[in-house]
């Protein structure tokens, strides 16, 4: 889908390079059981690309042999790869930190009864997408139903010792706008969120990840339908601030796609364009475990303002989580 927007590789934010990878960001297949709005994966129960066997062992072979600290699991529903729990687990027995990008929703479906529990049992962070604490704003942009089944999944989690403040098993939620704006200052938001959700339904969480919309695949069609494609990256470009450069997440993060083919970030990953590890044209997972890729560059294009733009965006929330609001709370009820 990336062939249809206008979205130009050539841009001018600042060249940058990657630091010693700490994080492998793997994306074991485009199936899901929902299909957001907002998804720049394009994700929906009619995907069919999934990670081969041989792959997810290299993956794990990678992650022994450079000493990757965190592996962070994404999708589509990650979950629903048949390779997921065998790859969890065994990255947990290599001693690696372990992220699991759920949607909250896969907690019930059929099959998945247990899959809580194994997530809690192997102390996996859980990284939820609820893109606001109010029923109809999360129906509007995820799907009928999905808040009230998000909130069984968070009741779930909660119940195996999640979102405890002094406990190991971490879960953090997702906020993500509903339109073509920035998202709010973090902090603040997070305190809404808490307060709402621990009113309303007695959940808990840790902490919350206010992430920018990038203009790609499904939230990028939909800004062009809309006739808002430019007015929204003119708003990214409006609001970079240069401080946030050096903690991009694509600094210490290597993104893998289903075949095992490297790019810079999740987000260069839907846009086909590659990493630069060593020169290669199509570096693959195996060639990192020949080079470490530190000191390459990072591929960047205009939709990277989106990562820089006002508090900063990243798979890990806000790069500057005090910085006030830059956009009105859009979606988000007062």
């Amino acid at each position: 889908m990336h062939d249809t927007l206008p979205l130009l590789a050539h841009t001018a934010f600042p060249a940058i390079s990657r630091r010693r990878i700490e994080t492998l960001q793997v994306n074991l297949g485009y199936r899901c059981n929902q299909s957001c709005l907002h998804c720049h994966v394009n994700a929906g129960p009619n995907r069919t690309e999934a990670m081969d066997e041989a792959t997810v062992a290299l993956v794990l072979q990678v992650l022994r042999e450079r000493r990757i600290g965190t592996l962070d699991v994404t999708g589509g529903a990650p979950e629903l790869h048949p390779q997921f729990r065998h790859l969890v687990r065994e990255a947990r027995t290599l001693g690696a930190k372990v992220i699991d990008r759920c949607n909250l929703t896969i907690l019930g479906e059929p099959g998945q009864e247990d899959l809580a529990a194994f997530l809690a049992g192997l102390d996996v962070e859980v990284v939820a997408s609820l893109p606001c604490y109010a029923a109809a704003n999360v129906d509007r942009q995820r799907g009928d139903g999905v808040f009230e089944r998000s909130i069984a999944g968070l009741r779930k989690l909660n119940a195996l010792g999640y979102g405890d403040e002094h406990g190991v098993r971490v879960l953090n939620l997702v906020y993500n706008p509903q339109g073509a704006s920035l998202p709010p200052a973090q902090g603040p938001l997070e305190a809404d969120y808490k307060r709402e959700l621990a009113a309303h339904f007695g959940i808990r969480f840790n902490h919350l990840f206010a992430l920018t919309n990038m203009p790609i695949q499904r939230f990028g069609s939909t800004l062009v339908s809309k006739g808002t494609f430019a007015g929204y990256l003119q708003l990214l470009r409006d609001a970079y601030r240069p401080d946030n450069l050096d903690t991009v997440m694509c600094r210490t993060l290597v993104s893998v796609d289903w075949r095992g083919e490297l790019y810079d970030c999740d987000f260069n990953q839907m846009l086909g364009l590659r990493a630069r590890l060593g020169g290669r044209a199509r570096p693959h997972l195996r060639d990192l475990l020949r080079d470490d890729g530190a000191g390459s560059p990072i591929r960047v294009a205009e939709h990277c303002f989106g990562c820089t733009a006002g508090q900063g965006s990243s798979c890990g929330g806000a790069l500057a989580a005090g910085s006030v609001a830059t956009s009105p709370r859009e979606g988000v009820p007062a």
